[in-house]
């Protein structure tokens, strides 16, 4: 019987992981963790990609526009368009996480424009952190989940290898050879000297690499979950209301005291 991680709780918002991480490596790639993973990270190069850029424009048209009273509307729109698009992450992260991420933001105390834009743009710090995520860590975060998919999923085709090896061809000297070249520098044709790879032209050939996906493809998994957490942790530090660092203080002042028992309730 497999041996299973449990699923980690998760601090503050977000509750525990929808993605249990399974000791046993034939279990994790059968269960839903990594293929949640997958799609997570995915849908963030889509998906995110496209937050980023209208938050960009929008940030950009009412920042040039904010000198003149004509700016007020624009900067409202801004703060809205922000907020519609980090809330649609803060959706997202309930692929990853198990309960909602809270939303973080300021009630206005007074009508008018000028208050809603002093309000989310000086008073309101949530605006700022759904900022600093969809645009400071957009190119990082990009980068991580474009490696890290780019990697499982060449290794996944390995798998499937001995069923298409033959339908691709490559042509040296003139004449076409049937195989796949599994690698990156082939100067002197498929079996040449000095390839950087394996060309894959022959069933065997093709099965001991579909075993070496294989084995591969398993020991991603783990870093395929790996950087889904990452990413949805780093989501949420930024999306989620901060955390209040007098909370224990306030807790211990509002719950009685030792000596409460022997005051008497006075009524």
């Amino acid at each position: 019987m497999s041996a299973t991680a449990p699923a980690e709780p998760a601090p503050g918002d977000g509750g525990a992981w929808r993605q249990p991480v399974y000791r046993n490596p034939f279990r994790l790639a059968v269960s839903a963790s990594p293929w949640r993973s997958a799609w997570y990270l995915a849908c963030y190069l889509i998906v995110g990609s496209a937050l980023t850029a209208a938050v960009l424009v929008t940030a950009s048209i009412a920042a040039a526009c904010a000198v003149t009273i004509a700016g007020l509307p624009l900067l409202i729109a801004a703060s809205n368009v922000i907020r519609s698009c980090a809330n649609t992450e803060r959706r997202r992260l309930r692929a990853v996480f198990t309960a909602p991420v809270r939303v973080p933001y300021h009630e206005l105390a007074q009508p008018g424009m000028l208050a809603q834009v002093s309000t989310r743009w000086r008073h309101d710090p949530a605006t700022w952190r759904d900022i600093a995520y969809l645009l400071g860590l957009w190119l990082p975060l990009t980068i991580l989940d474009t490696v890290v998919l780019a990697v499982w999923g060449w290794l996944l085709s390995w798998i499937t290898l001995p069923l298409w090896y033959w339908a691709p061809w490559v042509q040296y000297h003139g004449s076409r050879i049937r195989g796949y070249e599994l690698g990156f520098y082939f100067p002197h044709g498929p079996y040449g000297p000095g390839a950087v790879g394996v060309f894959v032209g022959s069933l065997p050939v093709a099965l001991l690499a579909a075993a070496a996906g294989l084995a591969g493809f398993l020991m991603l998994n783990y870093a395929l979950v790996a950087a889904a957490r990452a990413h949805a942790l780093a989501a949420r530090a930024l999306l989620r209301p901060p955390a209040d660092p007098l909370a224990p203080a306030r807790e211990v002042l509002a719950s009685p005291g030792p000596l409460s028992i022997l005051i008497p309730n006075e009524r």
